[in-house]
């Protein structure tokens, strides 16, 4: 929005002169077109939540929710068009998607994975001591050999397969209720995992090929990259996004990445007790974090599996719980508040800041590397609904 119209609607005047502002047509109908698409998409999630609240068997509300076809087709052509017409023009909906593709590139292409298992060789070797010998970090080999022409990438939650139009990728994309012809229907939750295929890369990639909608199940150990974008907040309960954090790394070749972008249009350290939550959580099924981005909107996590098997006694010691956002404290009233300002901090709100920033450094802070990445992108409103924060 243009700055003048911040002055206009908090009623400020300025002493050179009264200025007037007068709307553009054409932006007014956009914006009440994207209000109008934001409804659909923040309905559907209040009213999950609001089931989980009430009734508590997440698979109960999970089946009748994957059984409305009227209502899932609504958000997926909702979702579609504020991809196309709204987040599009603000080039965010694109950032997050070209995130992906250059940490992607950096890591199978450029020299990052060897880099990784280089350090994980001399960690290794330092752990063991100078008398014992450590077993090589490559004993597996290289997830991203001659053989596969392309990365092989599964993208949960597509609805429109934004990856489809980059060469370097053979792109799965899936979704309970796509959006375009190219999205596999799929029950991410519900997906049946196979014995991965003892094929070499380029029959793999023909096998992808070749897939048939719908699809039930998938063979282990299959794919290069998983993407999950804006799809862990999309449920109820932290034990389905913990279930897609465990078939994520199922799915996965040792050594692949998992990408994870979650909305929080709060500032950088607002939450920076559920980012540790989080990463403690994922890295216990046997990942490690490769790279970390804040946005102003979202959080950017890449994950790589460093680990072919997870312990068994994970849900017992209460790691599905970590993977928790915001919303799962708020009541049924809270979630009836739309559109207001967000309240002032609390005061654990502001304890939880304040150690924040020892825990993290000024620039969020890549695990594996070394390095620092941070990011602003202005324009944007905190709002109620996480997947909504672009909008």
């Amino acid at each position: 929005m243009d700055p003048g119209w911040d002055h206009v609607e908090a009623g400020e005047t300025e002493s050179h002169g009264e200025v007037f502002y007068l709307p553009i047509p054409g932006e007014a109908s956009n914006k009440r077109e994207q209000e109008k698409l934001s409804g659909v998409v923040k309905s559907v999630h209040r009213k999950l939540r609001r089931k989980y609240r009430e009734v508590g068997d997440f698979d109960k509300i999970w089946r009748e929710h994957v059984e409305d076809e009227q209502m899932l087709c609504e958000y997926a052509l909702a979702m579609k068009n504020l991809a196309d017409n709204h987040w599009s023009v603000s080039c965010e909906g694109e950032g997050r998607i070209e995130w992906c593709r250059s940490v992607c590139q950096e890591y199978f292409l450029d020299g990052g994975m060897k880099r990784m298992l280089d350090k994980d060789e001399k960690s290794a070797a330092y752990s063991a001591g100078p008398s014992e010998s450590s077993p090589g970090a490559r004993a597996h080999g290289s997830v991203f050999s001659a053989e596969a022409r392309k990365m092989r990438l599964l993208d949960v939650g597509s609805c429109f397969n934004p990856f489809l139009k980059f060469d370097e990728f053979l792109t799965v994309g899936i979704d309970i209720v796509p959006a375009v012809e190219t999205v596999y229907k799929c029950d991410f939750l519900n997906l049946q995992l196979q014995r991965p295929l003892q094929l070499a890369g380029g029959a793999v990639e023909a096998f992808l090929r070749q897939l048939h909608n719908p699809i039930d199940a998938l063979p282990g150990q299959l794919f290069h990259v998983v993407v999950f974008s804006l799809l862990l907040s999309y449920f109820p309960s932290p034990y389905q996004r913990w279930i897609c954090c465990k078939k994520a790394h199922e799915l996965l070749q040792l050594h692949g990445l998992l990408l994870i972008i979650t909305p929080d249009s709060s500032h950088q350290n607002r939450h920076a007790l559920m980012m540790r939550s989080w990463r403690v959580a994922v890295e216990s099924l046997g990942f490690k974090r490769y790279k970390y981005v804040k946005y102003s909107p979202m959080h950017l996590i890449a994950f790589r599996k460093v680990s072919l098997t997870t312990t068994s006694d994970l849900v017992s010691r209460n790691y599905p719980e970590m993977l928790y956002i915001p919303q799962d404290f708020n009541s049924n009233e809270e979630e009836d508040l739309t559109d207001a300002q967000a309240p002032p901090r609390s005061e654990f709100e502001d304890e939880q800041m304040a150690w924040g920033f020892t825990e993290l450094p000024d620039a969020p802070y890549d695990s594996d590397s070394g390095e620092s990445q941070s990011g602003s992108l202005p324009g944007f409103q905190e709002l109620e609904d996480p997947i909504l924060l672009q909008s």
